[in-house]
């Protein structure tokens, strides 16, 4: 097999670790598929072997992340979440003002137990009821929110992926297993600064709506009303977008029926022949305005002009978040045909804290996007799960073995008492939960695999093969010999924030998963070199990498509040910077309480 000289095995590993940031950075491809792209030519260049490979795949993060994911969504399907954001939505109608204070304590408590990711999707439409309440838009809420889960998941290692990735890799350094709660100390004085700032500085954020004001529904009385293309039309021959008097004032064209066939959505495709009837949505008045000229006439069902089509319905205008494993991601909208499908038109499209403008409807919908719809309840209900969009209506009863939720609750409790007392290591401890899980069907098998983020799965195994790499060049130790004299006249407390720092940069321009990777062994063995213990070291790591307040990318949850919130990029570094220096002072102080270093 071809294999690099060993003397310049570092200057390509180290190279190549340059060039990976920075595709992170960029987002040239998405972070799994560059790290998977990265061992794949560290394969070929005889840098990783396939033994570094297996041992990837064997270490303990892995399994316990992709265990955790499948107890969080147990969680889900049981209705456990949706009792706990139900009974948040009623105390927002009793008491907003101090409920705002209490759903961030409550959701920061949660999130050091469960997937952040599920947690919000339930916890946005009941930030959207209290903003709602309190006459404040939904960006004032939805932010905080986000942030509290991700100051809770800091508080236990199964709170988050980065802690189990961590760990992981600091248990194949040599370092003891972290406990269950071991690192609650700090992570409790962390997410309580950064909760006090949150409640006490909610007022700095913008006021900025989504596609509904407050995510308020909108009744309306809207007629369907036909129009028929007449023989002497001058519209004969056009495209049915081009006409503008099919989308004038409170019009919307929805469909072009010839011979009484649906030519589908794509109305740049359709040219209008004589004959061709149109269905037209709109209000009372506009009904009024249609014959006002001479290229329409009403038609009735049986295609006569002059008549109206029997019967209203009232209809709902409501927005929809598209999730992270939506169907729809990657589509546009004119190739999913929702009308024809669920009776739901698309009113505009919504992304990164502005409407798309022109034809959103040819744009290829992404994870965070706003979707605004209008249809009647039912079918915007059958399209939300149909499709795996989150319907920022208020929360539904939506769970589907709600007898089951004592039993996903004891699994989880169960999971937390015995990581607590060393019954057994903690992958064992998930490993058993998910069977127990699967056996008294809290979930489905098939539910329990599409729960767990491959797509994070195979980031982690990517990214501990690269580590591998980068141990066996020897880059940690350049890196460690080159830092020592610069940090050993100062105290060991200089050096923990050295590392912090180093963590908290890297988390904003690259994945935290990554940061875990890369720089976990360089702090251990820098506080090895230092004479330090390197446990405070690796918690340092931990809490770093999962601060990430400064962009909308930086953390799923981040995102999914992206769009659900109007907010703009630059709102999360305004708001976000002073939490990071809050959370970073208090993480740095409580550390050195807790552990000698």
């Amino acid at each position: 097999m071809f294999a690099l000289p060993d003397a310049i095995v570092p200057l390509v590993v180290g190279l190549g670790l340059i060039a990976l940031l920075l595709a992170f950075a960029f987002e040239i491809r998405s972070p799994e598929v560059t790290a998977i792209g990265a061992v794949a030519i560290l394969l070929a260049l005889g840098i990783v072997s396939s033994d570094d490979l297996l041992d990837a795949l064997g270490n303990p993060a892995p399994l316990s992340i992709a265990g955790m994911f499948i107890i969080s969504a147990s969680l889900v399907r049981t209705g456990l979440l949706e009792i706990l954001a139900a009974k948040a939505t009623e105390r927002a109608r009793q008491s907003p003002r101090s409920t705002v204070a209490i759903l961030l304590v409550v959701v920061a408590c949660m999130s050091a137990f469960t997937n952040n990711t599920p947690l919000v999707m339930m916890m946005i439409p009941v930030g959207l009821v209290l903003a709602r309440q309190l006459g404040e838009p939904p960006s004032r809420i939805l932010m905080p929110i986000s942030f509290a889960a991700i100051l809770g998941g800091t508080c236990t290692m199964i709170g988050t992926s980065t802690n189990l990735l961590v760990n992981g890799v600091a248990t194949d350094a040599g370092l003891a297993p972290f406990g269950l709660f071991e690192i609650a100390p700090v992570g409790i004085i962390a997410a309580a600064a950064g909760l006090c700032y949150l409640v006490l500085a909610r007022s700095r954020l913008p006021m900025r709506d989504g596609l509904v004001s407050a995510g308020v529904q909108t009744e309306t009385r809207r007629y369907t009303a036909s129009v028929v293309v007449n023989e002497q039309s001058p519209l004969i021959g056009k495209s049915a977008r081009a006409v503008a008097s099919f989308n004038r004032g409170d019009r919307r064209l929805i469909d072009i029926l010839r011979d009484g066939i649906s030519l589908g959505s794509d109305f740049d495709a359709v040219t209008l022949e004589a004959g061709d009837v149109a269905i037209l949505r709109c209000s009372a008045d506009e009904i009024l305005t249609i014959n006002e000229g001479s290229q329409l006439q009403l038609a009735g069902k049986s295609g006569e002009p002059g008549m109206l089509v029997e019967g209203t319905r009232s209809t709902t205008i409501t927005e929809a978040l598209i999730l992270p494993d939506a169907q729809v991601v990657g589509h546009r909208i004119n190739d999913l045909s929702l009308c024809e499908r669920y009776g739901v038109m698309p009113l505009a499209l919504h992304r990164r804290g502005s409407n798309v403008s022109g034809r959103f409807e040819n744009e290829l919908l992404e994870a965070g996007d706003m979707l605004l719809f209008e249809g009647e309840r039912a079918s915007l209900d059958r399209m939300a799960i149909g499709e795996n969009l989150l319907d920022l209506a208020e929360p539904k009863a939506r769970a589907f073995r709600v007898g089951k939720a004592p039993v996903a609750l004891c699994v989880l409790l169960a999971i937390v008492v015995g990581a607590s007392f060393d019954v057994l290591p903690l992958p064992a401890l998930v490993t058993m939960g998910v069977a127990f899980v699967l056996a008294s069907r809290c979930i489905e098998p098939d539910e329990a695999f599409s729960a767990v983020d491959w797509r994070i799965i195979a980031l982690v195994v990517a990214m501990l093969a690269i580590g591998s790499a980068l141990d066996r060049a020897g880059l940690v130790e350049m890196a460690v010999n080159a830092a020592t004299p610069l940090l050993g006249g100062f105290a060991p407390w200089v050096a923990l924030c050295a590392i912090y720092m180093l963590s908290l940069l890297l988390t904003e321009l690259v994945t935290n998963n990554a940061v875990a990777i890369v720089v976990t062994p360089l702090a251990i063995k820098l506080a090895e070199a230092l004479g330090s213990d390197p446990r405070p070291f690796v918690i340092a790591v931990m809490f770093a990498a999962s601060a990430s307040f400064l962009t909308p990318i930086g953390y799923q949850t981040n995102t999914l509040v992206y769009g659900a919130g109007g907010y703009r990029f630059g709102d999360y570094a305004r708001f976000g910077f002073p939490l990071t220096v809050f959370v970073a002072l208090a993480t740095l102080i409580a550390i050195p309480l807790f552990w000698e270093l």
